[in-house]
């Protein structure tokens, strides 16, 4: 479900790039506000431009989102509670990421070449949904309405694949010390009498 949500959040930061692109730039919308002269065919690399820099930083973003998520669930949230916990813990870094590169890319909206513009803003408008509007919007409300289903795993695939506990859940759960305080959860230390 995840990676599976995350790609199809990717399209739709994407599609709303080129939809930016093509009405400002091609059909004229809003022409005097982004100093577009003369509307005409945006660049034909374009797409494969944009395509290939948003993806990665999509894919950055979401890892900042849904690793918080991941690991919270796994040291034992609840996936509702994971998906809050995730959030809080991904969204300074998501957010402050976005807000550098919309700022970079927007730096390039108002250059004097006129094959630079559409790039600068596919790029600093791309980023600006994705971030903001698919990443801490639209996949957070996803995972709360999958619950426990976002983290199913085909049982095939779960033998395939290694266990790599990245999170650490697996070895605080056998780690002799969390045992010999008597608590039940590791992270929460053992009352003393």
């Amino acid at each position: 479900f995840v990676p599976v949500v995350a790609t199809l959040g990717f399209i739709l930061s994407y599609f709303a790039a080129l939809g930016g692109v093509v009405a400002i730039y091609q059909w004229g919308w809003f022409s005097a506000v982004f100093g577009v002269d003369t509307p005409g065919p945006i660049l034909n690399f374009l797409p494969t431009l944009l395509v290939g820099i948003l993806f990665g930083l999509a894919m950055d973003y979401q890892l900042f989102i849904g690793s918080g998520m991941r690991e919270s669930y796994a040291h034992g949230a609840s996936s509702r509670l994971a998906v809050v916990q995730g959030v809080r813990a991904g969204r300074a870094v998501v957010s402050a990421a976005a807000i550098i590169m919309i700022s970079v890319f927007g730096g390039f909206v108002f250059s004097h070449s006129a094959m630079i513009r559409p790039i600068g803003f596919a790029l600093a408008f791309g980023v600006l949904v994705d971030a903001f509007v698919v990443r801490m919007l639209l996949i957070p409300a996803l995972m709360h309405l999958a619950g426990d289903k976002a983290w199913w795993l085909p049982k095939w695939l779960n033998r395939i694949l290694p266990d790599i506990d990245v999170e650490g859940a697996s070895l605080e759960r056998r780690h002799p010390h969390a045992e010999a305080e008597g608590s039940p959860d590791p992270a929460v230390p053992a009352k003393s009498s």
